[in-house]
């Protein structure tokens, strides 16, 4: 069956638009809580990012869910990670988040993590959906689900974190900037870095509900280069919103992205013997890192977009370690969903192991030219699926002759095609997709 509401990373759309409204998220409080509930006693952990409506939605699901009977517990603003991480460790029936990531502060959504601290599996999606198809109904008064507040929740995770790396380990010595977007890393991840030893240098780290990843954080790194080049720091470290995305800048404020630090873990783990299989990957990962890994004798799969498709290969597959270029990494051998300052600390690992820097430790990884074009579009037909669409991508493949990569996918969050080629002459590269995004514009209008 395919889903009304949840796309791959759970619910998300514009603040105030259906179904981002508080009566949907009421409804959608209420469909959780009878779902969980049919599974036997129920407590939903409630966590979010710093965006301002972030309280409304709060209060909305509290609401819904208590009147399905689930009891609630209150973490506050807290990083996506640490969310499955306490789900689990108070022995929850399931944990929600209220977050759009890396998404603007008139953007929000909500993801859900199960008991195990995993994806949400699609069945127990597709009976909430259900539920919201039928009328509200609320619990005998004395079965209404009673609320109270964690307040040592990120004296917990900032705990776990420093576990993800050996007793004794210390940083000292090391300057950092970490730039926590205005988001829900801004407690915690200075504090992880600071408690291991390190000089820390903190960045967009005051949110007042509106800033969060505005000209900040993973998806804008301009400040981060630059304050790491003022600061003549050792490298830079960026998170997005919700803390499930991380970039680096090394000492030259050059950045970093998600295959280059995914590749600096696989061969630490490989070199120490315990890599455990493969490395996975994303069919948006750069040709360079699958060629760099192949070098090392490490088997690398590519997995659809999203890191839900990730983790789903991972533990298929039982391996350990995998990511995206856009900085989701994922540390199977540490937790169970993509963290950012979890897959930050295993980089900081690696480089102290090496006795390298961050500029030096990535030029194993030589990557190919990759040119991404994101297309928006107004819904209706699929240019995808269009003809003249599919022609010229099987032209363009034709043309690089098996040197190169045309992609071309709707994105999972926003109404956009993005279109991505990749070859070893960056000059074609980019002609061709500047080629096909004015093609997919043309017939998307």
């Amino acid at each position: 069956m395919s889903k009304k509401y949840f796309g791959t990373d759970g619910i998300r759309g514009r603040v105030g638009e259906y179904p981002i409204t508080p009566d949907f998220m009421l409804k959608l409080g209420w469909a959780a809580g009878m779902a969980f509930r049919k599974m036997g006693a129920c407590k939903v952990l409630v966590g979010k990012d710093t965006r301002i409506s972030g309280y409304m939605f709060e209060s909305a699901l509290e609401a819904g869910l208590t009147s399905a009977g689930a009891d609630v517990m209150l973490l506050g603003p807290m990083p996506t990670p640490a969310i499955a991480y306490l789900t689990r460790t108070f022995q929850a029936q399931a944990g929600i988040v209220i977050s759009a990531s890396h998404n603007p502060h008139d953007d929000n959504g909500i993801k859900f993590f199960s008991g195990q601290g995993t994806k949400l599996p699609d069945d127990i999606e597709l009976m909430i959906e259900e539920l919201l198809d039928t009328p509200m109904t609320v619990v005998e008064s004395s079965k209404i689900g009673k609320v109270s507040r964690i307040n040592d929740a990120s004296g917990r995770y900032i705990e776990f974190c420093k576990g993800s790396v050996p007793t004794g380990t210390s940083f000292s010595g090391l300057k950092i900037v970490v730039d926590c977007a205005h988001g829900a890393t801004y407690k915690v991840a200075p504090s992880v870095f600071r408690e291991l030893g390190a000089d820390v240098v903190v960045l967009s780290a005051q949110p007042n509900g509106l800033n969060i990843n505005h000209n900040c954080g993973s998806t804008h790194t301009e400040a981060l280069q630059a304050a790491v080049l003022a600061e003549q720091a050792d490298l830079g470290i960026a998170f997005d919103g919700d803390g499930d995305r991380v970039l680096m800048v090394d000492h030259t404020g050059t950045v970093v992205d998600g295959d280059e630090l995914l590749f600096i873990i696989a061969r630490d783990l490989h070199g120490r013997g315990k890599l455990q299989g493969g490395v996975v990957g994303t069919l948006m990962s750069n040709l360079g890192l699958e060629l760099a890994l192949a070098d090392l004798d490490i088997p690398f799969v590519r997995a659809n977009v999203g890191d839900r498709y990730v983790i789903s290969e991972l533990l298929e597959r039982n391996w350990v370690i995998g990511g995206e270029n856009s900085g989701h990494i994922v540390c199977f051998d540490h937790t169970t969903t993509g963290d950012a300052i979890i897959a930050a600390l295993q980089v900081l690992m690696a480089l102290k192991a090496r006795n390298e820097g961050l500029a030096q430790s990535r030029q194993a990884l030589r990557k190919c030219p990759q040119v991404l074009i994101n297309v928006r579009f107004g819904g209706g037909v699929n240019p995808l699926e269009h003809a003249k669409v599919k022609q010229a991508s099987e032209r363009v493949t034709q043309a690089m002759a098996g040197r190169g990569r045309v992609l071309l996918r709707k994105s999972g969050t926003e109404p956009l095609v993005r279109v991505m080629v990749e070859g070893e002459d960056e000059a074609q590269v980019r002609g061709y997709a500047e080629e096909l995004a004015k093609l997919v514009t043309e017939v998307s209008a």
